[in-house]
């Protein structure tokens, strides 16, 4: 479903996620494959997912998701705008085709609209990429296509190109391990280009066609660890802030929308738990404003190809 567009008045918050993202030290995390953005799971790695050992390589890797929405009041559960979201599902796999440089991957999102039910599902995203990254640089090539299942109806499809840089993982920095020896922060910040838009909207009230992506993620580690029943739990802080500009507008480069999410996760293993707050707004103009309290339960899994042991 369109990582769905985000906010009025809070076009400040962008320059300050920027500024922090470009301020903070840090690593190559790189932006969440669908464009709503999750913090890693386990130690950052080039990618922004746990790292693996040297001597493996993955075949497939990825994540399956389900989130409820006990808080909607707005959030369309179709393209049209229609119906309000009940509960998310989506897979999410990829392959390396050369090392970290260049990965396929394709996620499937669907959502299920609570007013004609929980369990019944209204819409079906489908999105396919090219991605890599080198340093602290990531970048996407992106074909996504969002449309309804349980009727005909508006569909939104677009392809675009996204570039982000990451900062070094703030808990590489002496200074900060002497003040925050539990905590760490990742940042990244970047901008994209949707090159082909016929029907992909740039505000939430389906207004307008978007062109322009900008987007930048924070994530800090409230402690480093916590044991709970004998599990060693990781708590995280989140914000995500993604926007459009609209190629129909007299100004194709200033923001249309804003979306912005906060949120709580609490990692174990390849599992999380999280609880985010969404709210998607037009900035150049009153309007609809979409929002969303979700509960969301995600888990990483691979397959490896392990490396033939040395010889002695």
């Amino acid at each position: 479903m369109r990582s769905r567009k985000k906010a009025g008045q809070l076009s400040g918050c962008l320059l300050a996620l920027v500024c922090l993202s470009l301020m903070c030290p840090t690593a190559g995390q790189a932006l969440e494959k669908y464009g709503r953005h999750l913090p890693p799971i386990g130690e950052v790695g080039a990618e922004g997912v746990a790292r693996v050992e040297e001597a493996e390589e993955h075949v497939i890797k990825g994540y399956w998701l389900a989130a409820a929405f006990p808080y909607n009041p707005t959030f369309a559960a179709r393209p049209d705008n229609t119906g309000l979201v009940g509960m998310r599902y989506m897979l999410h796999l990829e392959t390396d085709l050369y090392e970290q440089y260049l990965q396929f991957y394709s996620d499937q999102n669907f959502f299920s609209d609570r007013k004609t039910g929980w369990i019944e599902l209204s819409e079906w995203d489908g999105t396919y990429a090219l991605t890599g990254s080198y340093r602290n640089w990531a970048w996407r090539l992106q074909y996504e296509r969002d449309a309804p299942l349980d009727k005909s109806g508006t569909k939104q499809i677009y392809a675009d190109t996204l570039l982000t840089y990451a900062v070094a993982a703030a808990i590489e920095s002496a200074w900060w391990r002497a003040r925050f020896p539990n905590q760490n922060l990742t940042a990244y910040a970047g901008a994209g280009w949707l090159f082909h838009n016929d029907s992909y909207f740039a505000r939430p009230d389906n207004t307008g066609r978007a062109l322009f992506r900008y987007v930048a993620h924070a994530d800090i580690d409230l402690y480093r660890s916590i044991e709970l029943f004998s599990f060693d739990i990781r708590p995280l802080f989140f914000v995500d802030l993604n926007m459009f500009s609209d190629r129909d507008s007299s100004s194709k480069v200033l923001p249309s929308e804003l979306d912005l999410v906060t949120g709580f996760a609490f990692q174990y293993k390849q599992a999380e738990l999280s609880v985010y707050y969404e709210s998607d707004m037009p900035v150049d103009r009153g309007g609809l404003v979409q929002r969303y309290l979700a509960l969301q339960l995600r888990y990483e899994f691979g397959w490896v190809r392990r490396a033939p042991a040395q010889s002695p």
